[in-house]
């Protein structure tokens, strides 16, 4: 049997003129960027201006026929035909209405790193703040747990000829995650680039509209999912959650390091310790430092920035988030009053990064 190889198509195709300028589809830019190859099946799209371009049967029909004449009669062919209306925008306009990236990240897992993230967006909601989330976290998503809205299933809207999801809405924050299109109990077995088309499916085709802030859950470690991130949204800082014990403050760091790297240049608005303390409910005013003491608010001294908020471990967070219901929305609890505090920081810090810094850039590629 034979190899066919991206180029024999690509060739085959530079043979096929579209009428109404006379340029081959590849000199012409009408080639989308999914040619698939599978033994003797080949699959590609061609984009037209508009659906209803009159060419559109006849060019698909030469450029089915030039794959027979210069690669092969026996290849199985399918031509798809994608106008440019239904195409996603560029990276830099995906998210025109949005004002401000902000992702929340964790050095390692179990630092409650989703917990922080639910209750910074709806404190953040609770100010009067039009917010978005987006859980990144492919593998193991836990936002709509959080949320109390495992069961929902967010639907599709035809806007301008693209079929764009809707988040589901919680609390004042638009919600979405992987979660909310696969099974709770069944493991999500992707490679890294079926993960990353995902997450940019969850980004560039939901209807997000106007934000003030979009707040990104995101796995914890570095991995394809933060470069993919990076490659496609300009962030415009970054908040760290980690646990006051060296060995988090440890993987913390790395996290840092990746959002100061010279070609990521992420600012960080600040540091979050969780689970700072101990406080048994029947004793709220006793504190037990049982993962270390200030380990995060020295860790912040140290890299010169913001200790944004140290959060205490009581049962309260646990069952909240459980039960859907994030802890902030009881003005009355130390933790409610604690993520309040840190959606007002967040705010500030975000207002004194835009005067002092340039928009974040997003991290171009290179071959």
């Amino acid at each position: 049997m034979m190899t066919i190889y991206p180029k024999l198509i690509t060739d085959a195709l530079a043979t096929v003129r579209y009428p109404g300028n006379g340029k081959n589809l590849v000199e012409a830019e009408m080639l989308e960027d999914d040619l698939r190859i599978d033994g003797m099946k080949v699959s590609f799209s061609i984009i037209f201006d508009k659906p209803t371009d009159p060419f559109r049967k006849s060019v698909m029909k030469a450029a089915e026929a030039a794959i027979h004449a210069y690669v092969g009669k026996d290849v199985e062919v399918t031509v798809n035909a994608k106008s440019r209306t239904e195409l996603p925008p560029e990276p830099d306009k995906l998210l025109p209405g949005v004002k401000n990236i902000i992702a929340v990240s964790s050095g390692k897992g179990g630092v409650g790193k989703s917990t922080v993230t639910a209750n910074l967006a709806v404190g953040l909601a609770k100010l009067g703040y039009r917010v978005g989330l987006l859980d990144t976290d492919i593998f193991g998503p836990s936002i709509p747990k959080m949320f109390q809205v495992e069961d929902e299933r967010p639907y599709a809207e035809n806007i301008n000829g693209r079929d764009l999801i809707v988040p589901i809405e919680k609390y004042g924050v638009k919600l979405l995650s992987i979660g909310f299109f696969v099974s709770p109990e069944q493991a999500t077995l992707w490679r890294g680039g079926m993960a990353s088309n995902a997450l940019k499916q969850l980004i560039g085709e939901a209807v997000w509209g106007d934000l003030d802030y979009f707040i990104l859950d995101t796995p914890p470690g570095t991995s394809d999912i933060h470069l993919t991130l990076l490659q496609t949204l300009g962030i415009t800082g970054a908040v760290i959650v980690s646990t006051p014990q060296q060995v988090a403050l440890a993987d913390a760091r790395k996290g840092i390091n990746m959002y100061l790297n010279d070609k990521v240049n992420v600012p960080i608005l600040g540091l979050v310790e969780n689970m700072a303390w101990f406080t048994p409910a029947e004793h709220p005013d006793e504190k037990y430092y049982i993962f270390g003491k200030d380990g995060c608010a020295n860790l912040a001294e140290e890299l010169n920035v913001p200790l944004l908020a140290q959060i205490p471990l009581v049962q309260s967070i646990c069952d909240a988030g459980d039960s859907g219901v994030p802890a902030v929305l009881d003005p009355a609890s130390p933790t409610g009053v604690a993520f309040m505090s840190l959606a007002a920081k967040v705010v500030t810090q975000v207002d004194k990064r835009n005067l002092a810094a340039p928009k974040t850039k997003r991290v171009e590629t290179t071959k």
